[in-house]
């Protein structure tokens, strides 16, 4: 079946709140709290309406979503690049590679083609027990940690998409003090 990627719109709000709530479920179950593992209309709105939501779609069925805050916005990521969050496929689609096709259109279509930018960010929760590996596996590099009193401590993450853009960890380091790095904590490129 054909898949496409496109921007949500907020006609897609109900079908969002449905599969974030399921996507998000073994999430509630391990006592993490993410925002996006409750899902309201209002939170779906406001995070449509502040950030960049895309949507894969197959068939007529939304089956993946991630989104990202921009530098700019008035929540924008540890560092000054994209940071990607509320990333979420549906349970029905597991192991179909959906997830990793929204991801990886967004990494190189849409962040490094279009708008060309160095690098890319996302954070989860330190202890989570595979989303840390599953990122690594895809090419990013914890650099960073913060606690935003959520209950758990935030593990950034950092994929460079462009090295010759990209300007280094030591400028990353002295521009982002309030995030904790590890002695030797480098991104390779």
């Amino acid at each position: 079946m054909e898949t496409i990627v496109r921007r949500a719109t907020e006609d897609d709000i109900y079908n969002l709140i449905n599969l974030m709530y399921e996507a998000y479920e073994p999430i509630r179950a391990l006592g993490i709290n993410f925002q996006s593992a409750n899902p309201t209309e209002a939170s779906i709105r406001k995070n449509l309406e502040e950030n960049i939501c895309f949507v894969l779609e197959s068939g007529d069925e939304i089956v993946s979503t991630l989104s990202l805050r921009m530098p700019w916005s008035d929540n924008p990521g540890p560092y000054y690049f994209p940071h990607i969050w509320w990333f979420a496929t549906s349970p029905k689609y597991k192991n179909k590679k959906f997830g990793s096709k929204l991801l990886n259109y967004v990494e190189n279509d849409y962040l490094l083609n279009h708008l060309n930018v160095p690098a890319v960010s996302l954070g989860t929760a330190d202890h989570h027990p595979w989303l840390i590996d599953m990122y690594v596996k895809k090419g990013y590099q914890k650099f960073g940690k913060q606690d935003l009193k959520k209950g758990h401590i935030t593990q950034y993450l950092v994929k460079v998409l462009n090295q010759d853009k990209f300007k280094g960890t030591e400028e990353l380091k002295e521009k982002f003090n309030q995030v904790i790095f590890e002695e030797g904590e480098t991104i390779e490129i």
